[in-house]
């Protein structure tokens, strides 16, 4: 793109891996060897915990309750936590409030959130990885459309000139070919 006049040259801000930066550049050096990836989360958990049994298994656990807290059925569950206390309290029962008490801040800020979070950012980077591999893809499709653009203004720079030939020699053949007889 051109620079708006007044400014001075663009200065790349974004932050990658090495490793996005060459295959950034491998795609624009030739981008019909680009082959596209499937990023799935599964193939980017072990770069968060680890690809070992005990990461894979914290992995896995905190994806489940990070995707399972955020339906419907978990917010019915909270509800009725939180309605529970309000009757315990209401009611002064003792065993309740401390059992809501217990459930709503230690269980579920204490150990809950930080579950949460992991699996929030096993998901980010999962996400993080296929918008790579993504912006790799289209800046490939891009550069090949880019190619195509040329080869289609040279087939069009070849068919005018065919055309000026084409019209050249039909102006010949008028002027030279004479009545037969």
């Amino acid at each position: 793109m051109d620079q708006p006049s007044g400014r001075g040259p663009r200065i790349e801000r974004r932050i990658s891996s090495r490793q996005h930066r060459a295959d950034f550049q491998a795609a624009k050096d030739a981008p019909t060897e680009h082959k596209p990836k499937l990023i799935t989360t599964r193939s980017v958990a072990p770069e968060v915990h680890g690809g070992g049994v005990l990461g894979r298994f914290n992995t896995t656990l905190a994806v489940t309750i990070t995707r399972s807290v955020g339906t419907m059925w978990a917010a019915y569950v909270f509800t009725l936590i939180a309605i529970g206390g309000g009757v315990a309290v209401v009611t002064q029962n003792a065993f309740l409030t401390a059992l809501s008490i217990l459930i709503s801040q230690t269980f579920l800020q204490l150990v809950l959130l930080p579950i949460i979070i992991v699996g929030q950012n096993v998901i980010s980077a999962s996400q993080d990885a296929r918008a790579e591999a993504d912006h790799i893809t289209l800046t490939t499709l891009h550069a090949i459309n880019v190619q195509q653009l040329e080869i289609l203004k040279q087939h069009r720079r070849m068919l005018e000139r065919q055309e000026e030939i084409l019209t050249i020699l039909q102006k010949g053949l008028g002027t030279h070919a004479g009545p037969s007889g």
